[in-house]
């Protein structure tokens, strides 16, 4: 199905109910932001709000770690979401900064009825579009089942050994200063720089100025300037494996297949001196 829906296709079905909008806003600590505030401030009607946080594995030293499939079934039921509902996730950004992620492990855990929307929050306040204020509407625990798919998901041996067979495409989605190795990291003690043989394709460049996603063409073009095809299969990361989703939700919107994401990206990476890190531009293409 179709990665991304419009606001007007989600205007016309809000009271479907089986049409689920999530509002998976987040921010680093940095931007000064507090979602569940924005939430209360003004959401899409019939919304819940999709904690990335709590939504994470408990207990772990990394930022957004997947947590298992039944804590995200749970997570998922209370928030009143099941197995029927097509799932609509948006975020208040302006550039697809978390709601891909929300997309991503929804597919992770095998529910394929989900979607982005395209543009967030941002095109459906400025259409003039209804909002709800306060808190969610209390609503029915759903039966959300959660199957880990691990096709999806890359981890640091299985990292090692795409760098030792050259078996997949690895496409990092910060900023280009950041993958350089000459912008600091937001996240204190972490190395600069990227995992050797990357490809740099920061998330925000996916999105036009009205934050929606660039067409299908255009996301050919930039894949292919930055040397990523469908050749071979892609792996993506970022930061903390937030961002690096939006690329995974590209790449299908680009018509390419479905791309894993490497859940610890940099925040682990960066951190452990026992693995290589290159720094400067990307390595050049080969003719």
């Amino acid at each position: 199905m179709n990665p991304l829906v419009s606001t007007a296709w989600l205007a016309d079905r809000l009271h479907d109910s089986h049409v689920r909008a999530v509002d998976a806003s987040w921010y680093l600590p940095a931007a000064g932001r507090d979602p569940a505030a924005e939430f209360r401030e003004g959401h899409i009607p019939g919304a819940v709000r999709f904690d990335l946080d709590e939504a994470s594995e408990p207990g772990s030293p990394l930022p957004h770690m997947l947590p298992s499939a039944e804590q995200f079934a749970a997570l998922m039921s209370e928030l009143g979401l099941g197995d029927d509902d097509m799932i609509v996730v948006y975020d208040a950004s302006g550039i697809n900064l978390s709601a891909p992620r929300a997309w991503w492990m929804c597919r992770v855990f095998g529910h394929e009825r989900v979607a982005v929307l395209d543009g967030g929050l941002g095109a459906w306040r400025r259409e003039g579009r209804t909002l709800e204020t306060g808190d969610a509407a209390p609503r029915p625990a759903g039966r959300f089942t959660a199957r880990y798919d691990p096709t999806l998901v890359r981890d640091v041996p299985e990292m090692l050994e795409i760098l030792r067979s050259g078996g997949a495409q690895l496409v990092d989605a910060r900023s280009a200063g950041r993958f350089a190795g000459s912008e600091p990291e937001p996240r204190p003690g972490l190395r600069g720089g990227h995992i050797p043989g990357s490809r740099s394709i920061p998330f925000q460049s996916l999105v036009d100025e009205s934050g929606r996603m660039l067409g299908a063409d255009q996301l050919r073009g930039i894949l292919r300037a930055a040397g990523v095809g469908p050749a071979h299969p892609v792996v993506t990361s970022c930061g903390s494996g937030v961002t690096a989703c939006a690329v995974a939700l590209a790449l299908e919107v680009a018509g390419l297949p479905p791309a894993a994401v490497y859940d610890g990206s940099w925040t682990e990476w960066g951190g452990r001196a026992d693995l290589p890190v290159e720094t400067g531009p990307p390595r050049p293409l080969e003719p």
